[in-house]
């Protein structure tokens, strides 16, 4: 069961960094539209966009498979820690009670966040990956 859950784990993780890549590539305006908003703007440019999601996605693939553990791992739960830290005031205040504009659906950046440093923690214990074994 361990190793299912870790698999499941990995997968859903890198993925979602895959997606959001893809959404850097394909669908620039949207990821420039949450640079903006959230990140002060950081990589609003249309080339760095695009390198940045392109990058993104490789690192989510890495982590998909299991492999070069070492790096993509933290990288990952860099990217994630950054997404929970953009929308944090959601997190802490779900409901706007305090702040205007914090939105629930936010609040799974917490579990991702969670998530990522748990592969982290299980990593030697996680078998069915392309890296080598430490």
């Amino acid at each position: 069961m361990k190793n299912w859950t870790l698999l499941l784990l990995r997968i859903s993780l890198g993925w979602l960094l895959v997606i959001w890549g893809a959404d850097k590539v394909f669908n620039v305006e949207h990821g420039m539209a949450v640079a903006n908003k959230f990140y002060f703007g950081f990589l609003a440019a249309e080339g760095v966009m695009r390198i940045a999601g392109v990058l993104q996605m490789l690192v989510g693939l890495a982590v998909v498979v299991g492999f070069a553990r070492r790096w993509a791992y933290p990288l990952e739960v860099l990217l994630n820690g950054a997404s929970l830290l953009a929308v944090m005031q959601s997190v802490i205040d779900p409901w706007s009670w305090v702040f205007e504009g914090s939105n629930a659906l936010f609040y799974p950046s917490l579990i991702i966040f969670a998530a990522s440093l748990l592969l982290i923690a299980y990593r030697d214990e996680d078998k069915w990956v392309l890296g080598k074994k430490y």
